[in-house]
């Protein structure tokens, strides 16, 4: 029998937020994808389904203790690199990159999905190990064997933008639970070598040529800089009130390259303009305090983890994409939660949002 406790402490506070950045979003894939020839159902449709099923299934992980998850950790951690691997074997191959399991009815982006594992299995490991005055080098070891195989599975597919995620996420749970100064400045002095190391070894000659048009776009306008100039194009020409729904030139004549996924918000700053650019970012910064009030709130540390840890992807998602489509960031393949079309990234996020729920219902019981 459910505890009467757990409905009335339902977090409206959390859906409401999540609800109107979705809505606000199948607004802009319907704009965003006005001017495709489709032959099956829109894109905007698309993701209503997959809204209501992500929303169906966040209530589903949120009428879950989220203690369970503690006890599955180490099993989903498993079952995800399996699925990489497959990836990697039997992958469907789009756009140069293999990064999706066809699995008949439907496809799934398995590394989409280890974002949310990486923080359960962070969480665990941090919940069960104590460290006293921060962690040091030696005690850091396991968690990066925890993570590093993941990221190098996910890298060969390649997906510069989802490993870089998936380390940032791991990085801001370890920040969390705190390190010492020795260890920030060993890793401080691995960091250079190691870029170097990716540069030369792991990194393919278009995800060096996105890193090259980010410090220089206009060294090639027409080749693999036109992206990142289109998009500051529609983002600058939107202006203070936008051009108006369905009436943003660069989207509907389809300067912009994956406008209903990546590059999302540069079709939404072109139509609404800065005034709405502002009330949509107000409502992530929104649901990143509000994520962060949730793990503040929680009394055992394993729910402030868990907390923390999906408070960060939902982050540093929103703050890369949005970086990446005004040219702050080089372009990576990283969608803006809730907001661009992409089923597995929409069940993602939901499955985060509904261990926050799980996690701000039950604060009262810890």
């Amino acid at each position: 029998m459910i505890d009467r406790r757990l409905v009335t402490n339902f977090d409206w506070t959390l859906i409401g937020l999540v609800s109107a950045i979705c809505l606000m979003g199948v607004l802009n894939i319907y704009s965003a994808s006005a001017a495709y020839k489709l032959g099956g159902a829109p894109y905007y449709i698309k993701q209503l389904n997959w809204m209501a099923f992500g929303l169906l299934l966040s209530l589903v992980v949120a009428s879950l203790d989220y203690h369970i998850l503690e006890d599955f950790s180490y099993w989903f951690y498993g079952f995800l690199l399996l699925l990489l691997i497959a990836v990697l074997l039997v992958g469907k191959r789009s756009l140069g990159a293999t990064r999706w399991l066809n699995l008949g009815f439907f496809t799934i982006q398995p590394s989409e999905l280890m974002k949310i594992v990486i923080v359960i299995t962070f969480a665990r490991f941090f919940n069960n190990f104590h460290s006293v005055g921060g962690l040091t080098v030696k005690e850091m070891l396991v968690p990066l064997g925890l993570l590093a195989l993941p990221a190098l599975l996910i890298m060969k597919q390649p997906d510069l933008g989802t490993a870089t995620l998936v380390v940032m996420i791991a990085a801001s749970m370890a920040f969390y639970i705190g390190f010492r100064w020795a260890t920030i400045v060993t890793f401080a002095l691995v960091t250079v070598p190691l870029f170097w190391f990716t540069w030369a070894v792991y990194m393919k000659p278009y995800q060096k040529n996105r890193v090259l048009d980010f410090i220089n776009p206009e060294r090639s306008r027409l080749g693999s800089g036109y992206h990142i100039i289109q998009s500051k194009i529609a983002v600058g020409s939107g202006g203070f009130w936008g051009k108006g729904y369905v009436k943003g030139t660069q989207a509907q004549l389809r300067f912009l390259p994956e406008q209903h996924t990546d590059f999302a918000f540069s079709v939404f700053a072109e139509e609404w303009g800065f005034f709405g650019t502002l009330i949509l970012i107000v409502l992530y910064l929104c649901l990143i305090l509000w994520g962060l009030n949730i793990a503040r709130r929680c009394n055992d540390r394993l729910g402030g983890l868990l907390a923390v840890g999906v408070t960060a992807m939902l982050f540093w998602h929103s703050v890369i994409n949005i970086g990446m489509v005004i040219g702050l960031f080089p372009v990576v393949g990283v969608p803006l939660p809730f907001f661009s079309y992409g089923g597995t990234s929409m069940i993602t996020s939901m499955v985060g949002v509904g261990i926050l729920q799980s996690i701000s219902m039950r604060r009262f019981m810890f």
